[in-house]
């Protein structure tokens, strides 16, 4: 008797019952690996991002005493500091590591493990929930090659790699939860996976805010079509209004208890309170007729955007609210708010490539399951990965969440395509043709092509800012100010949240929307005049003035201000005030004192 079929049987039946058990250990070795990979960064706290090192600071405040409630950051324009927009729901894990690791080692190196470790914690998550999701669409066997085509989605992955211990992470983990609770047959588990992975995620922040609205109009959507889907709805707007009560009550941090338009703060609450309320009214008192329950829901939507529009005018606009000056010098210049087709070629070709791909095999997949269960599963996800690709031209920070999104609908052509050639005849189109469409439905290949494309390469005098830039970043850099007694320097103001993470001195700004005003004399002093810049950073109490030449920022005051105080500065046109003090040799930095 031939075992093989036997074998094959048996091993598909391990890949279904422990299919939980066995994305677990993928996880593992993949965090594994990070880990070794990016040690380097990990031994030297290598936060890369301005976000990175400000959560480590609210994280350090919290181990330190300060209040929960209390998100205020008094090392970043003291004495008063400035608050942050965030929650704590993301700093438990870091802290949570940090304080296992003390048992064993000192604070700096718990630090660095915890920094290294937080991030990969989300991916677990993420990966059973697309998991999860191409079991209940594709087959209870997709989910290995789910878990491979996650794992080269580069803009996917760098959320969850060491020491970017930032939200994004966690909030496309809730994503991924949510693109599950939308395929799932039980209607009341979908429901409460979708309304309480979004509530987690706007506990956290706001930047996923378009896909939960989304979500929310798919489950509407799906109510109109079937009146059956009715428990779904009610059960995902109960856990929508009230987990978000629930996070908004733990979380919410002083500062965002006020009317503010850019966290989850009464505003937002109570347009997730009512949406909750509306919704539950409809599922449990809608009609049978499919077009009165169409009218209904539209009525429905209309009533929650004209009630925010009537209550909450001052959120119409941009959500920081921020002056126009500060919109016009600093947050329109922010590179990841930018739509892709701003961004070069190399960038969007890469970013955008894996999100087309799902898209297609998501609308193939939906119209091969037209007569089958599973096509409204395969509805919401082509429909969610389209609003994701759209997201892209608005803003590439969307690139994340789109390539997350993407992945059924290429495991679905992967699914389809791979087994043909496996099957083939040719052993040339068995090994070369499988690898192939393998690069080319995972996208994989265009990260493999790029490099040999010429448009668009970086230019040497890109080359030469980035790298300047990062060298003043560096630790080792850094920490050579230590030298000096604990006190405000005046520095750039992406460099604010970096010189306070390494070293006991004290900054004016960070690239922080609630930071406004300080980012604002930051531009002004460094682009105005040697005295008004005096003027400046000494109603802030600076005591020290901190330059790194041709780092990206500084080249924006050149720009603007080619008389300016910086200008000045990089033409060695040190004023009188200024006394330059030593760093170590070769030191990219520039530091002064201020008289």
């Amino acid at each position: 008797m031939d075992q093989a079929p036997l074998q094959r049987r048996t091993l598909l039946d391990e890949l279904d019952r422990h299919w939980i058990a066995l994305t677990l250990l993928a996880w593992v070795a993949v965090a594994a690996w990070s880990m070794f990979d990016r040690w380097g960064q990990i031994r030297w706290l290598s936060l890369g991002d301005t976000d990175d090192n400000m959560r480590l600071m609210q994280v350090r405040a919290l181990l330190d005493g300060q209040g929960w409630y209390d998100l205020r950051n008094y090392r970043m324009n003291p004495p008063v500091g400035f608050d942050i927009h965030w929650s704590r729901i993301v700093d438990l894990p870091i802290a949570g590591l940090i304080l296992f690791f003390r048992l064993f080692t000192s604070n700096s190196w718990a630090e660095r493990l915890a920094c290294g470790i937080a991030p990969l914690l989300p991916l677990s998550i993420a990966m059973l929930g697309i998991g999860a999701t191409v079991r209940r669409l594709i087959s209870p066997y997709a989910w290995p090659l789910a878990v491979v085509i996650m794992v080269g989605a580069t803009g996917t992955m760098l959320m969850f790699m060491p020491e970017r211990i930032d939200h994004h992470g966690w909030q496309l983990a809730m994503l991924s939860l949510t693109v599950a609770g939308l395929c799932d047959t039980n209607g009341r588990r979908g429901g409460a996976m979708v309304g309480l992975a979004s509530a987690v995620s706007l506990s956290i922040g706001l930047e996923l805010l378009p896909y939960a609205a989304m979500a929310g109009a798919i489950i509407a959507l799906r109510w109109v079509w079937d009146r059956s889907e009715a428990e779904r709805l009610s059960i995902y707007a109960l856990t929508l209004g009230g987990g978000s009560t629930l996070g908004f009550a733990l979380f919410a941090s002083n500062a965002n208890q006020a009317m503010r338009c850019d966290a989850l703060t009464p505003v937002w609450l109570s347009v997730m309170i009512a949406a909750g309320m509306l919704l539950f009214l409809l599922a449990r008192f809608g009609p049978a007729s499919r077009g009165a329950r169409l009218a209904l829901a539209v009525v429905a939507g209309a009533a929650i955007v004209a009630g925010f529009a009537l209550v909450f005018p001052q959120c119409l606009g941009r959500p920081e609210g921020i002056s126009p000056e500060l919109q016009r010098n600093w947050l329109d210049n922010v590179r990841e708010a930018k739509p892709i087709y701003k961004h070069s070629f190399r960038v969007g070709f890469a970013l955008a490539t894996l999100p087309i791909i799902g898209l297609i095999g998501a609308i193939l997949a939906a119209w091969r399951a037209r007569r089958n269960p599973s096509a409204v599963g395969w509805a919401a996800v082509a429909l969610f990965t389209a609003f994701a690709c759209a997201m892209l031209l608005w803003q590439v920070r969307a690139g994340p969440a789109a390539q997350l999104l993407a992945i059924p609908g290429a495991t679905a052509l992967g699914w389809l395509i791979l087994p043909r050639l496996l099957g083939n005849r040719s052993m040339a189109v068995r090994v070369l043709g499988t690898v192939g469409a393998f690069l080319i439905v995972s996208g994989l290949f265009a990260g493999m092509v790029i490099q040999y494309f010429p448009i668009d390469r970086p230019k040497p005098y890109e080359k030469r800012v980035n790298m300047a830039t990062g060298n003043c970043l560096r630790t080792t850099v850094l920490l050579a100010l230590n030298k000096y007694p604990a006190q405000t320097i005046f520095t750039f103001v992406d460099m604010g949240p970096r010189l306070i993470t390494i070293t006991h001195h004290d900054a004016v700004a960070g690239p922080y929307h609630r930071n406004g005003d300080a980012i604002l004399d930051v531009q002004h002093a460094f682009g105005g005049t040697p005295d008004q810049a005096h003027a400046i950073i000494k109603r802030h109490g600076a005591t020290m003035l901190l330059l790194c030449p041709n780092a990206a920022e500084s080249t924006n005051y050149k720009a603007r201000s080619p008389k300016g105080f910086y200008a000045q500065m990089a033409n060695n046109e040190v004023p009188a005030w200024l006394t330059p003090l030593p760093l170590p040799a070769k030191s990219p930095l520039r530091l002064f004192k201020v008289d």
